[in-house]
């Protein structure tokens, strides 16, 4: 148990790390995903477009929410948004940055699977095999097809084992246009995500750095604040259930005791401090209280400074007037007339 606790206790204190690691994680389980999927175009006119375009925008969503859900601060920023204003109020800059930084993190996965998948072309062959230009690469002049027959056709060119259309239009170079056109837009996509990242990462704290630091620093103490928060909750629980049961059994004690005509024993010495930890909350009402008051008006971010002390004149009170010293030659010559 303290071996889950000590791992616990380092990934809660190099949160930022671990999720950085979970992302990697999501973002290789994509990959791999990807080629272990069975891709089975339907070839059918009503369904290759619906099928490839699902396949390849669908799992990106699901993994873009799987990365907010993996995310331990996505509850921090909608207690956060949702909050009462209270005494202290909702900066929105603090809100973004905190959103864009969970963003950033959850869309690695979904930008390696859109890569991998027009970069294997597949799904591009499939949801657009229908509009290969057939008066450039094939014979357009085949008699005897209507547009019709003509898009039944093309819909069967990603299946090689039925595809029946080679006068119409050679199989393998149907597959080739479109997996050319497929790989040229999934570099374009990997450059693109890269020049993106390169500008939000690189060239956003040089034009607005008071703002961003401002906006990191206050993410981060929300962050701190709540984690401090459940501590202490976790240890004031910790105590109430120690005098709790320490109370019990006292009471267990004493009425043993006087059934039995035995004195009742003396309550440990750990038993005060865990008291004093509670800090004058007692009961259960005055806990909710509590806790409902720190949900509805957080303290405001402003520290009271430590009383100065009063006895030596810091707190601006008067002091008597302190008199030179008298020189030892005056102080000779007044002794010798005494």
């Amino acid at each position: 148990m303290d071996k889950f606790r000590m791992i616990f206790q380092f990934l809660q204190s190099n949160q930022e790390s671990f999720m950085n690691g979970i992302c990697g994680i999501m973002a290789l389980a994509s990959a791999q995903m990807y080629s272990a999927f069975d891709f089975n175009c339907p070839c059918l006119p009503r369904y290759n477009l619906a099928y490839g375009l699902g396949i390849l925008l669908v799992p990106p969503f699901i993994l873009f929410l799987l990365g907010f859900v993996l995310n331990n601060n996505v509850s921090m920023l909608a207690e956060e948004w949702r909050r009462p204003q209270g005494q202290r109020g909702k900066d929105p800059a603090v809100l973004r940055y905190m959103f864009c930084s969970m963003a950033q993190r959850a869309m690695i996965a979904p930008a390696v699977w859109v890569s991998v998948t027009l970069l294997d072309g597949k799904c591009i062959t499939c949801a657009f095999c229908t509009s290969v230009p057939v008066e450039t690469l094939g014979n357009a002049s085949h008699p005897g097809l209507s547009q019709r027959e003509m898009k039944r056709v093309l819909a069967r060119i990603p299946c090689k084992e039925i595809y029946d259309g080679q006068e119409l239009i050679a199989n393998e170079v149907a597959i080739r246009y479109l997996r050319c056109i497929s790989q040229a837009l999934g570099w374009c996509f990997v450059l693109l995500m890269t020049m993106l990242a390169f500008l939000v990462r690189s060239l956003r704290p040089c034009f607005t750095q008071a703002a961003f630091l401002k906006s990191r620093y206050w993410s981060h103490y929300i962050d701190i604040e709540r984690k401090l928060f459940d501590e202490m909750c976790a240890e004031h629980a910790r105590s109430f259930a120690k005098v709790c049961i320490q109370q019990f059994f006292e009471g267990m004690s004493t009425d043993l005791a006087a059934a039995r005509c035995h004195p009742p024993r003396k309550a440990p010495a750990d038993a005060g401090e865990a008291a004093e930890k509670l800090l004058g909350i007692i009961d259960q009402g005055t806990m909710n209280t509590a806790l409902k008051s720190w949900h509805r008006c957080k303290p405001p971010l402003h520290l009271h400074p430590p009383a100065l002390p009063s006895g030596n004149g810091w707190a601006g009170e008067e002091q008597p007037p302190v008199h030179p010293p008298v020189p030892r030659r005056e102080m000779v010559a007044y002794y010798s007339r005494v």
